[in-house]
């Protein structure tokens, strides 16, 4: 039986923090499935289809990603609802500080309670602990320079999208 995974996050935009987390998932499950979820409680520079092709460019440009990564959205209903439709067992969540995981664990243990979904932490190396899709919007919209802390393909469409 394979052991199926999701990572989910708003991605707006994918991170190499991100990229991190999803490389070493699908090291270790069957199937990863990288998931687009809509937070109504961001508002996103990007919309879902965006972010969904910025994601598949930057894992189809990675040489050390996997095969064995799917990408998809869900912005219906809820993340255990996705899990449940696809077999998935895991919820993998990327944390960056105490923070992360004081926000993190009410839905944990909600996740668990609706549909027996554990939830596992990776941290992103040292050098990806500080990014964040937020902090990468602010000074990419200030025409800060990006380029290390998103993937290539991130970096060309935000230098593209920014006015002159």
């Amino acid at each position: 039986m394979s052991k199926i995974a999701v990572v989910p996050g708003s991605f707006d935009p994918i991170t190499l923090g991100h990229l991190d987390v999803i490389r070493r998932a699908a090291a270790v499950f069957d199937e990863v499935h990288v998931l687009v979820v809509h937070n109504p409680g961001k508002s996103a520079m990007l919309p879902i289809s965006e972010r969904m092709a910025l994601i598949q460019q930057s894992l189809d440009e990675d040489p050390e990603t996997p095969d064995n990564v799917i990408v998809a959205s869900w912005s219906v209903g809820l993340l255990v609802d996705y899990c449940t439709e696809v077999g998935a067992s895991v919820l993998v969540k990327g944390i960056r500080s105490q923070l992360d995981v004081a926000y993190e664990t009410p839905m944990v243990l909600m996740n668990r309670s609706l549909a027996n979904v554990e939830t596992v932490f990776m941290l992103p190396e040292p050098s990806h602990a500080h990014v964040s899709s937020t902090l990468v919007r602010q000074v990419s919209s200030l025409g800060g320079d990006v380029s290390p802390y998103v993937p290539e393909a991130v970096a060309r469409f935000l230098a593209t999208a920014r006015p002159a």
